[in-house]
């Protein structure tokens, strides 16, 4: 069965360019709303995530959801796009993965200025097309919950975290994680792996058993499915916290609670602009307090002290008065990266160009 990549492939499809007849105002009904995942939908992770929001927005009023799944960070992806938009008449297109914005949404959103492109990761800066949408949201907020939790459940006091690249979003969520757990236990330490790439299962489970081997008795990921960190995690008899998406029935022994993604929030929002022609905002943040991301229910290992402690900090970031990054704070290096007396609010951009672990972060960048 053909893909809407290989509608392209067809003569003369590339000479159409922007001369579609795109002349409709973005009220017009149906909206049709492009969906493109880089690895499965059901990959109890982070393409997962956004599939649940892609089905929150198809039961919306006129609108038409048309997806594509395991389309790679290539020029493919570029092709899909084109497609949705020429094919099926997309006027709003979720990139999804981190790799499509450079140079495929660029690209993209140049050549079809009329079109809507909404990419998830952050990457929108100023000269970049003003029809591109960056969403992406606060998880480092779960995440350090997440380190709370494990911090009260850890008898080894030693924790591991699989990540797969060490872009700013991964090392912030491994430094929340592991400042979570500290304020617990100041002694704990966060074991790291990274395994080089979005996917790679076979490297995955590896890293997994290296940290368990090492004495790690909580494991958590940054990977695009961390089905088999979670379901490695339950086999070695260690616990986990989940990421994406609840991971809770792959681990029902282990399973503490994990850092979700809520995409249905900044999914509506693009949506429902696109719907009365609003301009979009070129850059879309949330966190706990705006519906961005959420918690996984609690597991059986979790005693009640952990959750009391999870829960008034959570209450304390609903409310907008927790910060998780404040100084002095050191590196793993033993350099100041905050200084006494400063911090660094969710909002603040300088977090989104993180580049060090901090002290108590076993690994290096």
């Amino acid at each position: 069965m053909s893909t809407r990549r290989d509608f392209l492939k067809s003569a003369g499809a590339l000479a159409l360019g922007s001369a579609l007849p795109f002349d409709l105002a973005f009220g017009a009904e149906p909206l049709t709303v492009g969906v493109i995942y880089v690895g499965s939908r059901g990959d109890y992770g982070y393409n997962q995530a956004q599939a649940q929001a892609a089905a929150v927005i198809k039961k919306l009023p006129n609108v038409k959801v048309v997806e594509e799944e395991n389309v790679p960070e290539t020029v493919a992806v570029q092709k899909t796009m084109e497609a949705m938009i020429e094919q099926d008449g997309a006027t709003l297109v979720f990139a999804t993965s981190f790799g499509y914005f450079d140079p495929h949404v660029l690209k993209m959103a140049a050549k079809y200025p009329k079109v809507r492109f909404a990419h998830c990761g952050g990457l929108w800066k100023s000269g970049d097309p003003a029809n591109i949408a960056s969403y992406f949201g606060y998880i480092d907020e779960c995440q350090y919950l997440s380190g709370v939790v494990a911090g009260h459940a850890s008898k080894s006091k030693k924790i591991g975290f699989v990540a797969a690249k060490s872009i700013p979003q991964v090392l912030r969520n491994i430094n929340s994680f592991t400042l979570g757990a500290q304020s617990v236990d100041p002694s704990i330490t966060t074991h790291v792996i990274f395994t080089g790439d979005w996917s790679m299962p076979v490297k995955e489970a590896e890293a997994t058993n290296s940290l368990v081997d090492q004495g790690c008795d909580v494991l958590t990921c940054h990977v695009d499915g961390p089905k088999v960190v979670i379901e490695t995690a339950e086999k070695r008899g260690a616990m986990s916290c989940g990421y994406h998406a609840s991971q809770a029935a792959l681990a029902p022994k282990g399973y503490l609670t994990g850092a979700e993604w809520d995409w249905a929030t900044p999914y509506k929002a693009l949506v429902a602009d696109a719907q009365t022609g609003k301009p979009q905002p070129n850059i879309l943040r949330g966190g706990l307090k705006e519906g961005f991301v959420k918690m996984s229910p609690y597991g059986p290992k979790v005693t009640a002290e952990a959750r009391a402690n999870a829960d008034a900090v959570k209450a304390q970031m609903m409310a907008a008065q927790y910060v998780i990054f404040k100084g002095p704070m050191k590196d793993n290096k033993g350099a100041d990266v905050i200084p006494a007396g400063t911090s660094h609010v969710q909002t603040d951009i300088a977090l989104e160009s993180m580049n060090y672990l901090v002290a108590g972060v076993v690994g290096q960048i």
